[in-house]
């Protein structure tokens, strides 16, 4: 017989080797040391700004007088811009508008979203589809901006609070998010609800609900941030300036360059800078939103991705 002898193997050249996804590889130092740089810079470049807004809005007057307007190093730190803000006048009534019109809105939003979204969700629903497929031909076309105001002008809208919250209480992408989700479970358990005689709405609250912790978080986030922002229907449906919200105050602080009316002597006495007070109110815009995105920051990977892929 013949002795059979094993060749050794060979390692395959760098030409030869295998190509991978990029995926699969794994990152090089270098590669890791660029993509630290890359959200370095990003994070600067959105944290920079911030933080030049915070500053000016602590800054007494004789240091934004040296600084020439907006105040890069802190020095003189003092809180006189948000203690006259908050102490009444224009600027805490409009706070409080835009706090009661975001909590109604949401709220208001959020019901009938899930109620729809609900109803989409169900294939043997009345007219599911007919429903669903108007409310998709609204994201590709409107009525446009003056029959949408003669329509509020109509129902008698102006000057009112609801202007504010009925003309955008629905978003269709929010509604086709959350349907995406509802279809995703399991219509067995569903239907063993029925069986156990659960009416729509009891099963919607007692278990859809409870299983769309995220998405309906994310979406309520979605909605409020969308309420605390808005101004253009403010400026568009009200005339009155004591209902104005936040928003539409500070982008008349900007555009004017003064202080509103009530803040006392602090800017007489030249204790308090104009430019203080409109960074101070920038800064009583974004908190609200800089506080809660965190907590539904671990939601949106689960939430809108698991909704969006599922529709």
């Amino acid at each position: 017989m013949t002795a059979v002898i094993d060749k050794p193997v060979r390692a395959p050249r760098w030409w030869e080797a295998p190509t991978r996804p990029a995926w699969e590889e794994k990152p090089s130092r270098a590669g890791l040391a660029g993509k630290g740089i890359a959200l370095s810079f990003a994070c600067l470049a959105i944290l920079f700004p911030l933080w030049i807004v915070v500053v000016t809005s602590l800054s007494s007057r004789k240091t934004i007088d040296e600084a020439g307007g907006l105040v890069m190093v802190p020095k003189d730190i003092t809180f006189i811009a948000y203690k006259e803000l908050l102490s009444g006048g224009q600027v805490t009534r409009a706070a409080i508008i835009s706090i009661l019109v975001t909590l109604v809105g949401t709220l208001f939003s959020m019901t009938v979203s899930v109620l729809c979204a609900y109803g989409l969700s169900r294939s043997g629903s009345l007219g599911h589809r007919w429903i669903l497929m108007t409310l998709l031909a609204t994201m590709f076309f409107s009525a446009g901006l003056i029959p949408t105001y003669l329509l509020v002008q109509t129902l008698g809208l102006t000057d009112s609070y609801l202007a504010l919250i009925l003309p955008s209480a629905l978003s269709v992408f929010n509604v086709l998010v959350l349907r995406g989700f509802f279809m995703g479970i399991s219509q067995e358990l569903i239907d063993s609800a029925r069986i156990d005689g659960a009416g729509d709405f009891r099963i919607l609250w007692q278990i859809v609900m409870p299983l769309s912790r995220a998405v309906l978080a994310v979406i309520t986030l979605f909605y409020a941030v969308g309420y605390w922002s808005a101004w253009f229907n403010a400026s568009l449906y009200l005339n009155d300036q004591d209902m104005m919200p936040l928003q539409n105050v500070m982008i008349q602080l900007v555009q004017k360059q003064e202080a509103p009316v009530g803040l006392g002597q602090a800017i007489k006495t030249g204790q308090l800078s104009g430019l203080a007070v409109q960074m101070a109110v920038m800064v009583m815009a974004l908190l609200p939103v800089a506080v809660l995105s965190p907590f539904v920051q671990k939601h949106f990977k689960k939430g809108m991705l698991t909704g969006a892929v599922k529709g």
